[in-house]
């Protein structure tokens, strides 16, 4: 019996399961968040407890995104230098793109169908406060924000304090940090062999940043402890019920989009919905607690190229791209739902172009949501090109952390799937792969899979 064999026939017990833990995570945090409000905390007054749930889900959000910036930059250049190795490598980019923006005219369809039938703007209750976001989407702001400020697209925020010293830290923007990694990128082809140095280092790098993102994933199940008991503790169940008709719609049209818009487009381009199913989950679920697609890509790649079979060369430029670009959660379902929302809670009739605009925006405006704010920043992008109060976001976002999660395990889940559709209508797919038992994902070693290779997935970190 081979070694595969012999692992895959060593059942681990059911505790060490990473789908497990993430869901007991999920239990517990809720549970502590109850106690920690029975208890007396809030906001304004935490207790011990609460402020040890908030600190704890505020490391792991620190940790999580300290490793974006260079995981973004490695992933990107390393994924414009794999389509050398791709056959009618723009015509993959295109039809990539194309199914990009299919997908999000369908989400946003079925939104603004969801807001127009259960009208949950009518149905909000008492106690709403509407305000100004901090955070603004524009057109003319997100173009001048694709040019670099320097060449990482970093930059210095901060307040000098009573004592003298800053009160700040490093801000990054991921839509400069993406210009300068594309731009690397094709500079790197443009040289030919005299990058190919860069490049092996690039790919190298983004190895073991990717290891590294693994062991962040690992203690996933203690971040999302921290952050659902701190949810809890700072939003509670009253603002919920208040927007109860809103967020069932939101999570109505995620679950549409989720279990039947992408199994069927499967369907129909000859996978299994089923198999979809059972190789999606592992990133589905990862994405639901980190509540962040690039979070999530080294899953969401891994999953690409280990359970449905997408070559490694081609998943390692749709991925990325997916990861920052493809978002029917935040960019289609939740703001066609949430401008419908506002209009109604303001006693706004939107005219058809209105609603044109909406859609409109949904499908081409996906990259403004790149970045920890991104659904603010569609949302923002949405109302004020329709012409609705920004005020208005000030309504949902005590209750976005909630939404968030939905969002984002929509979003890496269709980042996973459109290549694996575009693959096989292209001819790439390795169909015994994508059809392969599930026996499990082992995350930290996706960089050792050979994309030539018919073995079936072996055994899980992260179960399906």
């Amino acid at each position: 019996m081979s070694n595969a064999s012999t692992k895959a026939a060593q059942k681990k017990p059911f505790y060490r399961s990473f789908g497990f833990q993430i869901i007991a995570a999920l239990i517990l945090g809720i549970g502590l968040g109850l106690l920690a409000r029975q208890l007396g905390a809030t906001t304004e007054e935490p207790t011990a407890l609460s402020g040890t749930l908030a600190t704890i889900g505020r490391a792991y959000v620190t940790i999580l995104q300290a490793a974006v910036v260079p995981l973004v930059i490695t992933a990107i250049i390393a994924s414009i230098s794999n389509l050398r190795r791709v056959q009618n490598a723009a015509r993959l980019a295109g039809q990539t793109i194309l199914w990009f923006a299919i997908t999000a005219f369908i989400a946003v369809m079925i939104g603004i169908a969801l807001g127009l039938v259960l009208q949950p703007g009518n149905r909000a209750g008492t106690g709403l406060e509407a305000g100004e976001p901090g955070t603004h989407g524009s057109w003319i702001a997100f173009l001048t924000g694709l040019v670099p400020e320097n060449f990482l697209g970093l930059g210095i925020t901060g307040e000098v304090d009573a004592s003298g010293e800053i009160d700040g830290g490093v801000k990054f923007n991921i839509l400069q940090i993406i210009v300068v990694a594309v731009v690397l990128g094709l500079a790197a082809l443009k040289v030919g062999k005299k990058a190919e140095p860069f490049l092996k280092f690039t790919e190298s790098l983004l190895a073991v940043i990717q290891h590294v993102v693994y062991w962040i994933i690992r203690i996933a199940p203690i971040g999302t402890l921290g952050l659902i008991g701190n949810a809890v503790v700072q939003y509670g169940w009253e603002r919920l019920t208040s927007l109860a008709w809103f967020v069932g719609a939101v999570y109505a049209g995620l679950l549409i989009v989720f279990f039947v818009v992408y199994p069927l487009l499967a369907k129909a381009n000859g996978l299994s919905a089923k198999q979809y199913f059972s190789g999606v989950w592992p990133a589905a679920q990862f994405g639901f607690v980190s509540r962040s697609s690039l979070g999530t890509l080294p899953i969401t790649q891994a999953v690409a190229e280990r359970y449905f079979g997408v070559p490694r060369a081609y998943a390692s430029f749709a991925v990325p791209l997916g990861s920052t670009t493809k978002m029917d959660g935040c960019a289609a379902i939740y703001p066609a739902i949430a401008a419908i929302f506002v209009a109604q809670f303001f006693g706004i009739e939107l005219s058809l172009i209105q609603y044109g605009l909406i859609v409109l925006v949904s499908v081409v405006g996906s990259a403004a949501t790149a970045g920890t704010t991104g659904a603010t920043v569609m949302l923002t992008l949405t109302l004020s090109t329709v012409g609705l109060p920004l005020e208005g976001v000030g309504l949902l976002l005590a209750i976005d952390p909630i939404l968030d999660m939905g969002r984002t395990a929509l979003n890496v889940s269709g980042q996973a799937i459109i290549p694996a559709i575009v693959a096989k209508r292209e001819g790439l797919l390795d169909e015994s792969r994508y059809n392969a038992p599930r026996e499990g994902l082992r995350f930290d070693e996706a960089d050792e899979v050979d994309e030539t290779a018919d073995e079936t997935p072996r055994e899980a970190t992260a179960t399906a």
